[in-house]
């Protein structure tokens, strides 16, 4: 069993206007063996379509410029990539992400671009899982969370490799308590 942990950036404005659609636009991902041990990682920028041009808020929100996702490959081209680089159809996978909003992504970005999303259904919601195990009232942040743990959160919030490298820690810390 392989064990994919990966954390999307998505376009984002300030409060919710009506009629914007989020768009993937970082996808960062480790990849974790049944030990805990890191094998790999993966990380591509995305061109949207639907609103090429990044808001202010988005841009300082993740620290993405503006000409990253002009120079990406689009959705299609970069979902393949990981795809490959997962192995889904020769590896036994799971993809793990810190709550649900990254699972929902890729199936709306797949559906939008008329792709196969059935990869995406092997799934961990660390998050929910993580709320669980510590007997949580609310759930946490992933910044938070990797703090409590005694961790250094290490890169930029909101940066999708450095997400997925910091949710890799509390992944691996409690790796024999997930269930899927």
């Amino acid at each position: 069993m392989i064990f994919i942990v990966f954390d999307l950036e998505a376009t984002c404005w300030e409060g919710r206007p009506p009629g914007k659609v989020q768009e993937i636009i970082e996808i960062g991902a480790i990849k974790v063996n049944r030990y805990g041990e890191l094998l790999d990682s993966f990380c591509k920028f995305v061109k949207p379509v639907l609103s090429p041009n990044l808001s202010l808020f988005c841009r300082q929100l993740t620290g993405i410029e503006q000409q990253r996702v002009d120079r990406a490959a689009n959705f299609p081209d970069v979902v393949e990539a990981f795809q490959d680089w997962i192995d889904i159809y020769d590896e036994d996978y799971t993809l793990c992400s810190w709550g649900g909003f990254d699972k929902k992504m890729l199936i709306q970005d797949c559906e939008l671009h008329d792709l196969d999303y059935d990869w995406v259904e092997p799934h961990i919601n660390i998050k929910r899982q993580y709320q669980e195990i510590k007997r949580l009232h609310r759930s946490r942040g992933l910044k938070v969370a990797v703090e409590k743990e005694g961790f250094d959160f290490t890169g930029e919030h909101h940066r999708g490799i450095d997400d997925a490298r910091n949710l890799a820690k509390i992944f691996v810390k409690y790796l024999d308590d997930w269930y899927y």
